[in-house]
């Protein structure tokens, strides 16, 4: 594989915090694209699983792709209207006396017969853009690869980190 590029991602301002977003189109229903992104089964194909009740406000979220240590946490479910809108919060470094909540953003549009994905997270800490920028690259372009018939396990995590890791540095700089 080539090494990817980051043309689809942007820095932007949301409710007075910093994110880095991502755009990825596909030509499919919104229907479909919210299924991709929000049914387990779905996910399992290029990121994770979860588990228990969406109707509660929390499920477990584990990485499927993060070798066997990658554990379910919880995963609240901040804002959902669905096909269109979702909002999560989820928090990683358990271990860490002071954890770390990533706030996670996904909007979707259609027109003409083509969805386009909004991913966003926000970034506190403008120095994580070098690691997560690269991170979210890798893992859209698994769901772009499952949903246009590919093979997300051709999509090589060697090939976008340390590649894209300045062009995020650059974007947070």
């Amino acid at each position: 594989m080539t090494t990817p590029t980051s043309t689809q991602s942007s820095r932007r301002e949301l409710d007075g915090q910093t994110f880095v977003e991502f755009t990825r189109t596909f030509r499919a229903p919104i229907e479909d694209v919210w299924a991709a992104v929000t049914e387990s089964a779905r996910l399992a194909r290029w990121i994770g699983e979860w588990s228990g009740n969406p109707a509660e406000g929390e499920v477990r979220f584990r990485m499927l792709f993060e070798g066997e240590a990658a554990t379910a946490d919880p995963l609240t479910i901040d804002r959902c209207e669905p096909p269109r809108l979702l909002h999560v919060t989820t928090v990683v470094n358990h271990a860490d006396p002071d954890p770390l909540a990533w706030h996670l953003r996904l909007a979707l549009s259609e027109a003409a017969g083509v969805t386009t994905l909004r991913f966003a997270q926000e970034l506190s800490d403008p120095a994580a853009a070098a690691e997560v920028g690269p991170g979210w690259d890798y893992y859209l372009d698994r769901l772009v690869a499952a949903e246009t018939g590919g093979d997300p396990a051709t999509i090589n995590w060697d090939d976008y980190f340390p590649a894209l890791a300045q062009h995020y540095r650059n974007l947070f700089a």
